[in-house]
């Protein structure tokens, strides 16, 4: 689209466009170089979205690079051992990557995203990056240059919570290659190495990215507040005396000759570094532009702003059920406190404590791993009642039934759906959030399966917008097939890399839905949260080429061999997506959500004032 399309990327564009303040908990590193590449439009407005997407386009470009040989790094390690001519084992490693690189570049939910001014296509290529970092660490590590490579990925992890979350989720299965690396492998050694990998990810996500920022914010206060000092002499403080610790540290592991201390300390640096792309949000809310959401002028708006307390929290292992009743002695407890500046009183003051603000659910309608929790709107109850099968909302579900609307829901519905999307097949574009079949359902084009499945009328009684939907992308499971075979090759011949992917495809999949515990009725279709699993199962599409090859090489010559492997892989994935896929990722001609903005406007006297929630439907 030239202009802008649903849902965020009006939003998006116009904040990198004059580096404004956008939603929490923002993307400043995509503002600042969103900023950049506008600079390159013509003169004037009309071109600002195209260099934007085009930004868009360049990352989801490198991010296919970067799984090309990450694909072509696995392959080399499966054919170490091999005792083929090293030409034959060569091209059968080069065409895997192309095969697996270009399946991703057409599998749906990528392509969608890849192209527009929306923070997935950096994300994905920081994923892609941080991911190929830890192959490059591994073939380098006995040399003592080695760490650059972990340093590396630290910086570009800090950098990437300036665009979006998802390449943290890379973490566990980087520690997994780290522990084979350097560790002789025991079952034990594998768990610990597996706990531990956790324990970092829980630390970067869950202590340095909050704390460092909530430390600030305590600094602040205190010196503000109790000592007296001056606005930002906390902030001041704070820095020098990190700055500080950090120079004490590495003096220190240098002098009594600790390499990994060194290592570890240089790289929380390096991420640090990378996260501070988010003082540019606090620099430009101070300069109050037009779009300053949530005005984070300080540490303390800050802080705030990063943890999204706008909207709420959610169980994750232990919680409430959606029709819980409040505690009968201790209904409510108090949250933390809002702060804002008092320039007169040359202080922080509370205008908001937020006593009695957080509900206390009674512990008899609590349940470890809650998944029908939210008792905010009733639709979810509804949503609810539907997925699990409950007959009464008003009675506590039993732990079955929250499992059950977990395998039906979140994950049947909102994960597996979209992943047979992209490698078996997808029956439309109409937006279903009831399960229905005739609407949004994935659909292989297997006539006899699609039609157990669901039941729908077939191509020649169809409705002719259901029957001519250009989203109708039949594979017939060809891309799942070659995926799988991928994948079992993989266990077969290096079991440890295979478990290092399969622990990148679940984190950034399964784990996501049972992190963000989904709840029914979503405004749209989610899909382009777990592209990163789509790529980790690029990887195995890419290497089921060798396990092909692998098996007629046993029959025929290896150059016959590859040419066939080749031809049958190239022509059943990437050949195949992008032939179904083409019509309906077209966007030339698209205004829609350019249209939508200017009927809101024209809907508004002269001089009147729109007043919107800064949601989906206002972004454009």
């Amino acid at each position: 689209e030239q202009t802008v399309s649903f849902w965020d990327c009006g939003e998006y564009i116009a904040t990198a466009y004059k580096l404004e303040v956008g939603h929490p908990p923002g993307a400043p590193l995509f503002q600042l170089l969103g900023r950049l590449f506008s600079l390159f439009a013509e003169p004037g407005t009309s071109q600002v979205a195209v260099a934007i997407n085009i930004m868009s386009a360049l990352c989801s470009s490198f991010t296919i690079l970067f799984l090309f040989w990450t694909i072509t790094a696995f392959g080399r390690r499966i054919f170490a051992k091999s005792n083929d001519e090293d030409s034959f084992k060569m091209i059968a490693i080069l065409a895997a990557g192309v095969v697996g690189a270009l399946t991703y570049t057409f599998t749906d939910s990528f392509w969608f995203s890849a192209v527009e001014g929306e923070v997935y296509a950096m994300s994905s290529f920081f994923t892609a990056i941080t991911f190929w970092c830890i192959l490059k660490w591994e073939e380098e590590a006995d040399q003592p240059s080695s760490s650059r490579w972990l340093i590396l990925i630290a910086y570009l992890i800090g950098l990437s919570i300036g665009v979006h979350l998802l390449s943290l989720l890379t973490i566990p299965a980087m520690g997994m290659i780290y522990y084979y690396k350097k560790y002789e492998y025991s079952k034990s050694g594998a768990i610990k190495a597996f706990i531990l990998s956790m324990a970092v990810l829980g630390t970067v996500q869950g202590i340095i990215i909050p704390s460092a920022v909530s430390l600030i914010s305590t600094f602040e206060l205190f010196f503000v507040n109790s000592i007296g000092l001056p606005f930002n002499s906390g902030t001041i403080i704070y820095f020098l005396t990190l700055t500080a610790l950090i120079i004490f540290g590495l003096i220190y592991t240098k002098k009594h000759n600790k390499p990994l201390m060194n290592t570890l300390i240089v790289s929380f640096m390096m991420l640090l570094i990378g996260y501070s792309s988010f003082a540019v949000l606090v620099v430009r809310s101070n300069s109050n532009p037009p779009i300053d959401e949530n005005n984070p002028e300080d540490a303390v708006g800050l802080l705030s702003y990063l943890k999204r307390e706008q909207y709420g929290s959610w169980p994750i292992v232990y919680g409430q059920y959606f029709n819980a009743k409040l505690d009968s002695k201790k209904p409510y407890l108090d949250g933390n406190p809002t702060y804002a500046k008092d320039d007169k009183k040359g202080k922080y003051i509370i205008i908001d404590d937020r006593k009695k603000s957080i509900p206390n659910f009674s512990d008899k309608y609590k349940t470890f791993f809650p998944r029908m929790w939210s008792n905010t709107q009733s639709r979810h109850a509804s949503g609810y009642k539907m997925w699990a099968g409950l007959k009464n909302t008003e009675r506590t579900p039993t732990f079955s039934q929250n499992l059950k609307y977990f395998f039906n829901y979140q994950i049947g519905w909102s994960y597996l759906r979209y992943f047979m999307w992209n490698f078996a097949g997808r029956q439309n574009d109409y937006m279903n959030m009831d399960g229905n079949s005739m609407n949004g359902n994935w659909e292989s084009g297997v006539s006899f399966i699609d039609q157990m499945r669901l039941g729908t009328p077939s191509d020649t009684i169809a409705p002719d917008h259901l029957k001519n939907n250009k989203a109708k992308n039949h594979y017939y499971f060809l891309p799942l097939l070659l995926g799988l075979i991928g994948m079992l090759f993989h266990f077969k011949k290096q079991k440890q890399d295979a478990i290092v992917v399969l622990l990148f495809f679940l984190f950034t999949g399964v784990l996501i839905i049972i992190y963000l515990n989904v709840v029914p009725f979503q405004p749209r279709e989610r899909d382009y949260a777990y592209v990163g699993s789509f790529y980790a199962f690029s990887i195995w599409v890419g290497l089921g080429l060798l396990g092909i090859y692998d098996f007629l090489k046993q029959k025929t010559s290896s150059k016959n061999s590859i040419a066939i492997a080749t031809t049958i892989s190239m022509l059943i994935s990437p050949v195949l997506l992008a032939s179904e896929n083409w019509d309906d990722h077209d966007r030339s001609g698209r205004f829609t959500a350019l249209e939508v903005a200017k009927n809101y406007l024209n809907s508004c006297a002269k001089n009147a004032i729109l007043f919107t929630n800064g949601d989906n439907d206002t972004f454009p």
